[in-house]
Parts: C-alpha cells; sequence; structure tokens
C-alpha cells in the first residue's frame, strides 16, 4: 500500500485534530490513521506524524488494490516519484522491526527500482506485445479444436478420448510449466524468458505442423512440447504488465486488455485453423502461427523495457535459489496426474497403471507442498504469503476453467459432429464470443471498483454454470439462435470476468519482485484446470455411453466409430455430451459457493475496517 501525503484531506485533518485530542494526544496520527481508513477503505498516513511502531503494526495490512509500500519517511522530499517493494525496506535501519512482520522472501535478480515513466504511445505498445502473449496461446489452444474432426479423418481416429489428447496435452503443459517459468523470469528477468517462449513457441509450433508425416501420438507430443512456449510467455507477460504499469487505473486497464485478448485469441485460431484445413492444409495453421511468433518476438526485443538484472559479485550472491525439488516433485506430481485423467476415457480405470500414475502423482503433489512450505527458502509458491482472498479467488478459477473447457471443446463436438456442420461454420457460430468478450473484459475494471472481487467472481461462475446448463438441456435439433447462441452469449463473461479479476488480487497481494509468480498461480490454474477437467468430463462421456448400448440391441454392441451417423448413434453420443455438461454445471455451481464465500469475507473485513 501507498503511504499518501493528505495535506490536501481538509476535512479529514480537522475531524482528526479533534478525535486526536480526546484518545490520543501524544500522537495524533494514530486517530488519523483510523478515521482515514474508514472514510476511504485505503489506510492513509501523514508522514510526518509517523512512528516505526506504527508502521510496524499496520503495513501488513494490503487491502487488494490498494497501492505498495512506499518510503513513508521521505515521501514528502521524494513527491512520490517511486514506489518501493516492501522487501527493500528492510535495507534501513529505521524500520528494521517490519522485517519481522514478513516471512522470508526470495530475492529477485531484477532492478527493484521502477522502470522509467512511458508517453502514451510507448504505453500502448507495450500493451500491445504483452497481451499477444494471451492472444497467440488462445489461439493455438484452439488449432486443434475447431478442425478437430479434420484430424480426425487424418490420423484415423476414431472416439472422442483420444481427440481429446490433442487438446488436453497442451494445456497440460501449459499448466505445469507456467510455475516455473515465472519464477526464471523473477530470477532472470521477464523480459528475457519472454523472448526464450516466444522462440520455443515457433521451434515447435514448426514442429507440430510437419508431424502430419507421423501419427497422432507424435502429433500430441509434439502439441504438449508446443504449450511449453505459452508457459513461458504468459506469465512474464503478466509480470511485465504487474511491474511496469503502476498500480491503479492503468494496471488494470493492461489486465483487462490482456484478459479481453483470450476469446480474440480463441475466436482467430479457431477460424484461422478451420479456414486453413478446409481451404488449404492443416499443418499451415501450425506453420503461420510459427512465423507469427517470430514477429512477435522481434516486436518485443524491440518495445519491451530492458531488464535491470543485479550483476555485480556482490549482487549476484543475493540471486535466488532456483526451487529444483520444488520444481521437480510439482511438475511430476501434475504430469501423472493429468495423464492418468485423460488417459482413463480411453482404457478405462479398470487399467492397473491408471490407478499408479494417480496415485503417484497425488503422493508427489503431497510431498511438492511438504517442501513449499518448510524445505526451501525460495519457495515456488509462496504458499504462507498468499491471503484468504487469493485462496477463494483461485478456488473459483479451479472450478470455473474446468467447466469452460468441458463447454467449449464438446460444443465443437455437438455442432460439428452431431449436427453435421463444417469447421469453418462452427467457427462462425462461435466468432460472437469476441465482441461479447472484450465488453466483459473491459466492463471488469469498473465491476471489480464498484462491487468488488467476490462479487465478480460470483458473477463470472453464474456465467460458467449458465453457459453450459443451456447446452445441457439443448435439444438435438434445436436452431442455432435460441440456446447455442445465447449460451456463446454468456461464456466470454465467465472467462473475462475472473481471469483479469484473479490477475489484479494476486499482483495486488504479492510484492512487485514476485509477480512473476503471480501470474503463474492463476494461468496454472487456468491452463490444467481446463486439461483435467476434460479428462473427467472424457471419463464420464465414455461410461454414460458404454451403459446406453448395453440397452440397445446387438447391431450396436461393439465399438463405434466416428464415421457412424446414424440417428440412433447420434442420440447415443448425445447423452454422453449431455452428462458431460451436467458436470460442467456442478463444477460452476461449485464455484458460485466459493464466490459466495469470498464475498462474505470482504464484507466482514470492511466492517473490521470502518
Amino acid at each position: 500500500m501507498y503511504v499518501q501525503d493528505t495535506d490536501s484531506d481538509s476535512s479529514l485533518k480537522t475531524l482528526t485534530r479533534s478525535a486526536s485530542s480526546k484518545t490520543h494526544p501524544q500522537d495524533p496520527s494514530r486517530a488519523y490513521w483510523k478515521l482515514s481508513w474508514a472514510a476511504t477503505g485505503t489506510p492513509r498516513i501523514r508522514s510526518a506524524d509517523m512512528s516505526t511502531d506504527m508502521m510496524t503494526r499496520w503495513s501488513h495490512l494490503s487491502y487488494p488494490f490498494s497501492p505498495r509500500i512506499s518510503r513513508a519517511w521521505d515521501y514528502e522530499k521524494n513527491a512520490g516519484k517511486e514506489d518501493v517493494d516492501r522487501d527493500d525496506l528492510t535495507t534501513s535501519s529505521r524500520i528494521t522491526s517490519i522485517s519481522r512482520m514478513f516471512p522470508p522472501r526470495p530475492m529477485s535478480t531484477v532492478s527493484v527500482e521502477s522502470n522509467p515513466p512511458m508517453n502514451i504511445t510507448r504505453e500502448i505498445a507495450f500493451i500491445f506485445v504483452t497481451c499477444l502473449a494471451q492472444f497467440l496461446s488462445l489461439s493455438a489452444m484452439n488449432q486443434t479444436v475447431a478442425p478437430v474432426l479434420v484430424l480426425a479423418d487424418y490420423f484415423h481416429v476414431e472416439d472422442y478420448g483420444t481427440l481429446s489428447w490433442f487438446s488436453a496435452s497442451f494445456s497440460m503443459s501449459v499448466g505445469t510449466f507456467i510455475l516455473p517459468a515465472g519464477r526464471l523470469g523473477d530470477m532472470y528477468g521477464h523480459k528475457k524468458i519472454y523472448l526464450i517462449g516466444w522462440l520455443w513457441f515457433a521451434a515447435w509450433s514448426l514442429v507440430t505442423g510437419f508431424s502430419y508425416c507421423s501419427n497422432n501420438i507424435f502429433f500430441s507430443i509434439c502439441r504438449a512440447f508446443q504449450g511449453i512456449g505459452p508457459a513461458l510467455v504468459v506469465p512474464n507477460a503478466v509480470a511485465l504488465i504487474g511491474r511496469t504499469l503502476p498500480v491503479g487505473q492503468k494496471r488494470m486497464i493492461g489486465f483487462a486488455c490482456f484478459g479481453a485478448c483470450g476469446p480474440l485469441g480463441a475466436t482467430a485460431g479457431a477460424v484461422m485453423s478451420a479456414l486453413l484445413a478446409e481451404m488449404v492444409w492443416w499443418p499451415w495453421s501450425f506453420w503461420v502461427l510459427s512465423g507469427v511468433c517470430i514477429i512477435a518476438m522481434v516486436l518485443a526485443y524491440i518495445i519491451l523495457p530492458a531488464d535491470d538484472i543485479l550483476s555485480s559479485p556482490t549482487q549476484k550472491s543475493e540471486r535466488p535459489k532456483f526451487d529444483y525439488w520444488g520444481t521437480i516433485t510439482g511438475v511430476s506430481g501434475l504430469v501423472l496426474v493429468n495423464f492418468a485423467l485423460n488417459q482413463a476415457p480411453l482404457v478405462t480405470w479398470a487399467e492397473p497403471y491408471i490407478g499408479a500414475l494417480l496415485g503417484g502423482g497425488v503422493l508427489c503433489l503431497v510431498i511438492f507442498i511438504l517442501v513449499e512450505l518448510y524445505a526451501t527458502d525460495y519457495p515456488l509458491i509462496p504458499i504462507r504469503g498468499l491471503s484468504i482472498d487469493a485462496g477463494f479467488a483461485l478456488t473459483c478459477i479451479v472450478a470455473g476453467w474446468a467447466s469452460h473447457g468441458i463447454w467449449a471443446y464438446n460444443l465443437y463436438l455437438f455442432l460439428e459432429h452431431l449436427r453435421g456442420h463444417s469447421a469453418l461454420f462452427t467457427s462462425a457460430e462461435t466468432a460472437p464470443v469476441a465482441a461479447t468478450g472484450v465488453l466483459f473484459a473491459f466492463s471488469t475494471v469498473w465491476l471489480i471498483q464498484r462491487f468488488g472481487i467476490g462479487s465478480v467472481m460470483f458473477l463470472s461462475m453464474t456465467c460458467f454454470m449458465g453457459g453450459s446448463l443451456l447446452i445441457a438441456l439443448m435439444p438435438l435439433d434445436q436452431t442455432y439462435w435460441l440456446q447455442t447462441f445465447l449460451s456463446v452469449l454468456i461464456a466470454p463473461g465467465a472467462m473475462n470476468l475472473s481471469y483479469p479479476a484473479a490477475n489484479m488480487l494476486l499482483s495486488a497481494t504479492l510484492p512487485r519482485k514476485q509477480q512473476g509468480i503471480a501470474a503463474s498461480l492463476v494461468s496454472t490454474m487456468v491452463n490444467y484446470s481446463i486439461s483435467c477437467g476434460l479428462g473427467v468430463a472424457g471419463t464420464i462421456d465414455r461410461y454414460v455411453v458404454l451403459n446406453e448400448q448395453g440397452k440397445m440391441g446387438p447391431q450396436f454392441q461393439h465399438k463405434i466409430p466416428l464415421s457412424d451417423t446414424r440417428r440412433e448413434v447420434s442420440l447415443l453420443r448425445l447423452k454422453g455430451l449431455r452428462a458431460a455438461y451436467w458436470f460442467a454445471v456442478g463444477l460452476g455451481g461449485l464455484g458460485m459457493l466459493v464466490a459466495l464465500v469470498l464475498i462474505v469475507v470482504e464484507q466482514r473485513r470492511k466492517r473490521r475496517n470502518r
């Protein structure tokens, strides 16, 4: 939080004098603190009257979206020209007691000094370059969603479970490797890791295009390696926004723009991949993406401010140690759990190795949590430093985005496979996501300022649940302009309210040096939840279809290929997809309950602080 000058606030100062003469005659700033907090919701201190003891007792109270702590003792001299990270406060003997209020945090190898102010043109270019990360990441995710039947025909895939790997492998890599990617950015510079990420993204997009000469397994492996590129660029893009733009309106607008690029990128990726798959050849969508990634890397090199890396011998000794044990156990656990969930629909849960992989993954994740809590000075996730608000918000993200992954992937299957629409036509049907997504994303700033994080999360979870509920109840032959169109209009509210809100919350509660970790947490939850949600939904779909097949005649007592378009088979598949959608509805409802708890927590805090 900022320590703000308040000489212009005459009404509060008058009220302070009368209160302080009765309650704190020796320390009027204490009364001023209370009155200022109650009147504005943000604690403010007069630098001339603030004591070290007072800083010690109040510095840990960080209300979401309050500015970060500044040098209170020389605020008037510096006129608030720069912010100082809370870790930097320990360097002054005047506030040594403050260091006891915070657990040890990893020092960043990036200079804590703020970047020079940018003019409006530079700011627009900066936001454009960083938002390319979100735009192209979502475009890449949808490269295998819109032309899913084209890919199924090319690789001779005959079941939904194998098809889901084309998207799930990408999301698994993004969600798994984002955590260490954010830490690498904090250590070696976000711009440097951002550029490396674009290079990796371009290289593996190129290789994925050439997987046409192999089989669907190699294609899925290439998609997994392709996903490491977005894992590197997305958290470091968010961290660059959090470190470069000042706390307040500009940062919130930056995050809103970043969130708006989600539906724009998803729509562009679906349309372009479908267009190239139908008009040219499906590998061209990956080759074109590779070229665009190279262009993005060049623009980032030119436009982004340079990383001020700590390089002197003394500073090098202060560099944080990479959390190797946390990375090994965390990545291993996430990969094993995700693989088990997505492989189970193909081979059923009766296969012994599925249970073994799931158990091993859970064990690795338990060890990871213990390592982060007790065995490292530089945790990959600052579990102890996360507020209760952040915990509830991340839980909402997990439930909501798992629901969204099921909604998006199964909607394309429903429209293309059951209704017989082409990939390009289906992409046009889902195109309204882009327009309404931008509207929702930019309304996030106003909604959060007006109603708070909890209310915005509740609205987002309602959209998650409502979008899936409409599809779950939709008849097979209904016109597009009823439930399908309405669901497409609602879905962007889910995505573009929850993602920016969670990013803003974590960016405000974690210090400037940990902006990479803040970005990593949200992006990890988003992408990993999508992948795991697809796996669980695939299991539900498979077992419902098998159960219904057992009730049908002998002509259906075998594995039904995707090429079978009989009416009875379409209705059978519809039952499986509906069951998956009901699971998505339940996830959205769970998110709504957690969001309600978050609202209660926020309201209680406001009442306490009055």
